[in-house]
């Protein structure tokens, strides 16, 4: 079939779930394929956060949607798997079954090994990692119906580098990159990609303690090979080729977009 490239980029009557978008990368993620014409439910747990995203997204765009809206949220805390099935129901109702997942939801407790306990190893696996398969194989039996889905995970710098105080966090991130390839070997023969973003330092609530030293911030930018952190609108494109036709032929693998952080 033959394709413009506008089309290839263009997500109109798809419906996208992203997690995480009350704010940073995820609410980045949410924006960005609204703009590109999905419907898009955007989950996380600060339900007042959620609703000004919302609220802005169905503005923007209301003169072009006849009514429509183009954004919905559920509030919700995705560390509780005993209620991913009441979640999945809940971000299949606006638009329906969703056919994007992109998973941006995370945390970093930031601690050396020594001072682990037992809750915030279980805590952060359970947000970063069992969350995103879970959510996913709720969700997957539609994408698999129609031969058609995007799963796009969040990696990690340290999904291949240990950082200090980053072995729980560190642990997760290095899971994504091998649940990502193993859910598009499983899934593959459906329609359905599977791939993981990578960011670099970008400026979010996750990363206050690394941008407000700005030494550190310096020394990071340092790093990469563009000599610059990240801004937001850096992840625009690499998260719009993963949930489009563009990626059709890319599955299983970690896009870094870090400014060359991991090539140095």
């Amino acid at each position: 079939m033959n394709h413009s490239v506008r089309e290839l980029f263009q997500l109109t009557g798809r419906v996208a779930v992203v997690t995480g978008a009350s704010s940073g990368l995820g609410q980045r993620a949410a924006t960005v394929l609204a703009n590109a014409g999905a419907q898009v439910v955007g989950v996380a747990r600060r339900a007042t956060m959620l609703e000004e995203w919302k609220d802005a997204m169905n503005a923007e765009h209301a003169s072009a949607d006849n009514g429509q809206q183009r954004a919905e949220i559920v509030a919700a805390d995705l560390i509780q798997r005993e209620m991913i099935p009441e979640i999945a129901q809940q971000v299949s109702a606006p638009f329906g079954p969703p056919d994007i997942i992109v998973h941006a939801a995370g945390i970093n407790t930031r601690q050396p090994a020594d001072d682990v306990t037992p809750d915030q190893w279980d805590t952060t696996l359970q947000l970063n990692l069992s969350a995103p398969f879970f959510l996913t194989q709720a969700l997957v039996p539609h994408m698999k119906q129609q031969k058609w889905g995007r799963i796009v995970n969040f990696a990690s710098l340290q999904s291949t580098r240990a950082f200090p105080g980053g072995i729980a966090y560190g642990t997760t991130k290095a899971g994504i990159s091998q649940m990502t390839r193993a859910m598009a070997a499983d899934w593959g023969v459906h329609g359905i990609t599977a791939n993981a973003i990578g960011p670099g330092f970008f400026p979010t609530e996750l990363t206050n303690a690394v941008f407000s030293d700005s030494e550190r911030a310096a020394r990071n930018a340092a790093q990469t090979c563009l000599g610059r952190n990240g801004e937001l609108t850096d992840l625009d494109g690499p998260l719009l080729f993963l949930c489009s036709d563009a990626s059709a032929y890319v599955t299983g693998q970690t896009l870094m977009v870090d400014g060359g952080f991991t090539a140095k």
